[in-house]
This record gives structure tokens, C-alpha cells and sequence, in this order.
């Protein structure tokens, strides 16, 4: 999740997603946004209105199972649509509406090892039942002035629920995105962020022990256009530098259970 539009968090969601299951894991994943780009990279059309999306799951009270989509064996998708958008305004008077989602993950019978949910670049009903279903917050960042700005409102929010509706949740690690490693801003940006959760560490925030992971996503065109295309980047090109970064950054995800 990040509220800054822009910094890969849904290429970051399809692209681990795929990566994870490509290692043998079983992944759901969750397109929370509705301008459904995550839904739009794996190649699912849901306008023609004859599939369930994340929309029906969340205001017509259906189940999860009915609203899944199988891309391959380890990857199944809950896709989204441009309804969502209405979804903030028709649950505004439903009690509980931020624990929905958690909720009908309860109720699912279906087994996997990660579940991956891509947030809207907003602070909204959406975002609130993503955070209260999960225990951990990826926070993707591409390394710039104004996306490290809003490091600290992202944080307070997170604190929020955590105190609120979530004890379980906790940021776990910082994705740095569109990485250009011959940029000095990038570099300034990034042991900021360093510098900053350093300092945090072993106190009693959320985010104490989150860290930055050590794989760095590098700007890659192949990433850009992999959606057009309705692949993921390893379908799309696995030899490319974006497919390199994810595998590791996947990788990486893994070890942290460890």
C-alpha cells in the first residue's frame, strides 16, 4: 500500500504474486483498486459484468470462492472492476464495513500460502478492510522527494488501525521501485529511508522492525509493458531485468518466514 499513485504497487503485487507461485506457493491475490489495473496485467476482463468481482464480495454479500479467477495452478485471482469506485458510498450506512473482507477470508475454504492484496492509492474503505484482513504492509516507494513526504502520514495510518481494529498488523518492509542506482537522488532518498527505520528499530510501533529489502526493483521498460500484454513480466520476459528483480525480491519474501 502507499496513498502516492505511481510508486508500483500493482506491478509489485502481480509481479511477487507470480513470482511466489512460480516457487511453488500458493497465492491469492486481491485487486482492491477500482481502476482494476491488477486484474487488467493478468489479462482478466471482468466489464462484460458475467464475473463476480472484489465489488460483489464486498456489497452483494457473495462469496469469495464464487468470485475467483484461476490464472494458473499456484495463482488465483479476485479481480476488480470500475463498480468499486461505488463501493465506498453504498457501504457508507454498513456496520462493520471495514471488516468485511476479513471476514469473508474466514469464511473461505480454500488453502494458500500468501495472500497478496493490491490497495487503491487512497485511505478509504477499501485500504481499512485490506489492513484489517492481513497481518503485514509491503510499502512500495519509488525513491523520489515527494514520495518519502508521505512516508510518515502512510505510518500514522497504519498506527491507527493497528491500535483500532488490527493488534496483528505491522509494516514488514519497504520496496524501493523504479530504482535508478546512478541517480544521487535515489541514493539520498533511499538511506533516508534507511536512516529512518534504523532509528525506529526495537521500539513499539508497527513498523519497529520493518527494513528496507535488499533487492531494489530497477527501472525496466519490459515491466511497463508486460500489462498491455496481459502477462505478468515472466510470461511477458523472463530474462529481463524486472523478472531478475522480482524472482529475488520473492525470494527474499520467503526467507522472512524462515
Amino acid at each position: 500500500m502507499n496513498q502516492k499513485g505511481g510508486v508500483g504497487k500493482t506491478t509489485t503485487s502481480v509481479n511477487l504474486s507470480a513470482a511466489l507461485a512460480m516457487s511453488g506457493k500458493r497465492v491469492l491475490l486481491i485487486d482492491m483498486d477500482p481502476q482494476a489495473h491488477a486484474t487488467l496485467h493478468l489479462g482478466v476482463n471482468t466489464e462484460s459484468g458475467d464475473k463476480n468481482t472484489i465489488y460483489d464480495v464486498l456489497v452483494d454479500d457473495v462469496s469469495l470462492a464464487s468470485a475467483k479467477t484461476v490464472i494458473n495452478d499456484n495463482l488465483h485471482l479476485i479481480g476488480s472492476d470500475l463498480d468499486l469506485a461505488a463501493a465506498e458510498m453504498e457501504l457508507s450506512g454498513v456496520v462493520g464495513r471495514e471488516l468485511i473482507l476479513r471476514d469473508k477470508l474466514k469464511e473461505d475454504n480454500e488453502s494458500y500460502d500468501y495472500l497478496i492484496i493490491d490497495c487503491p492509492p487512497s485511505l478509504g474503505v477499501l485500504t481499512l478492510n485490506a489492513l484489517v484482513s492481513v497481518e503485514e504492509a509491503f510499502i512500495p516507494m519509488q525513491p523520489h522527494f515527494l514520495a518519502l513526504h508521505g512516508l510518515t502520514k502512510l505510518l500514522q495510518t497504519i498506527q491507527l488501525i493497528n491500535k483500532r481494529l488490527n493488534p496483528k498488523l505491522r509494516v514488514s518492509g519497504v520496496i524501493m521501485c523504479m530504482y535508478d542506482g546512478n541517480a544521487r537522488l535515489t541514493s539520498e532518498v533511499t538511506g533516508d529511508v534507511e536512516e529512518f527505520f534504523r532509528v525506529q528499530h526495537g521500539g513499539s510501533t508497527p513498523w519497529s522492525d520493518a527494513r528496507i529489502f535488499n533487492t531494489h526493483i530497477r527501472k525496466n521498460v519490459r515491466l511497463a509493458e508486460a500489462p498491455s500484454f496481459g502477462n505478468d513480466i515472466f510470461t511477458y520476459d523472463s530474462k529481463c531485468p524486472g523478472a531478475i528483480d522480482y524472482l529475488a525480491l520473492a525470494e527474499e519474501v520467503m526467507n522472512c518466514e524462515k
